[in-house]
């Protein structure tokens, strides 16, 4: 499933070919994705400018002219492809229409995009803007690590309550938002913790290079364009490039990247999922 940096690399290739353009029509060519489309959506965004893109976790929100917001999550396999002549410049000609295309969005400036979603786990959903904070797929999530007003000493004395393995902890949206499997294996062989460690466990000055070390992960992936694992693509079709910088993920059994360290990377299943990390150097 992306993560914080594809999410983020989405509305990058996205942000100069539609924000600011009207949409001129909308095709929902189903009634549902993992859960039912809001009610009149494609009436609802015929005819309404996108003022601004942007993203809260792994959501990409869309602002539109109707004061409402288009929420976006791309789920399992979800992608959205740009075709057409945006701004101007031609792309590529609009692909010919696929069994997975969902949703079709075409654009005052002859740009199209599409969703598609295979397995269907994706979901979208439209809200007034101004209620974003009740949001039911937003109300409960933390503070965005890539914030300039995140508040560092609060998210340490929230993670040293937890009794749960600190892998657990940094993975609940409602400590911190975006995480996923990937980055959190990452940050913490970086942090130098191991993912089984308790939370409360481990000392406020170790707990405290734990942000520093997010906000480096999450950074340097966005800058490499993300990680392409199974269906994960840019909008433009190329690939993230993050998953050849892994220091633990996906390497089981192969040497640590730390040169000082003699150990190998290990996998074990933890809250049902893959947890990769050094047991020599993560303790």
């Amino acid at each position: 499933m992306p993560e914080l940096p594809e999410v983020e690399t989405v509305i990058r290739g996205l942000a100069p070919v539609i924000e600011g353009q009207k949409i001129t029509k909308a095709a929902v060519n189903r009634p549902d994705l993992r859960w039912p489309f809001p009610e009149n959506m494609a009436a609802r965004l015929e005819g309404q400018c996108i003022l601004k893109l942007r993203r809260r976790s792994k959501y990409i929100l869309a602002d539109l002219s109707s004061k409402e917001t288009l929420l976006i999550h791309l789920g399992m396999s979800g992608r959205i492809l740009i075709s057409g002549n945006p701004l101007g410049r031609h792309v590529h000609q609009n692909r010919s229409p696929e069994k997975h295309d969902h949703v079709v969005l075409d654009f005052l400036n002859e740009a199209r995009i599409t969703f598609n979603d295979p397995r269907r786990f994706g979901a979208m959903d439209l809200f007034d803007t101004a209620s974003e904070s009740s949001n039911k797929f937003l109300a409960h999530l933390g503070p965005e690590p890539l914030d300039d007003q995140f508040d560092h000493e609060t998210f340490v004395k929230n993670i040293k309550k937890r009794r749960s393995p600190i892998k657990s902890v940094l993975l609940d949206q409602r400590i911190i938002a975006g995480l996923g499997n990937i980055y959190v294996c990452e940050t913490l062989f970086r942090a130098g913790i191991s993912p089984k460690k308790t939370a409360d466990k481990i000392s406020l000055v170790r707990l405290k290079n734990l942000s520093p070390n997010i906000k480096d992960v999450l950074t340097e992936a966005i800058d490499a364009g993300g990680s392409t694992l199974r269906d994960f693509k840019h909008t433009d079709g190329k690939l993230g490039y993050f998953q050849y910088n892994f220091d633990v993920y996906g390497r089981e059994g192969k040497p640590c990247s730390r040169p000082a360290c003699l150990g190998h990377i290990k996998r074990f299943v933890q809250s049902g999922r893959s947890s990769f990390y050094c047991p020599r150097c993560q303790k």
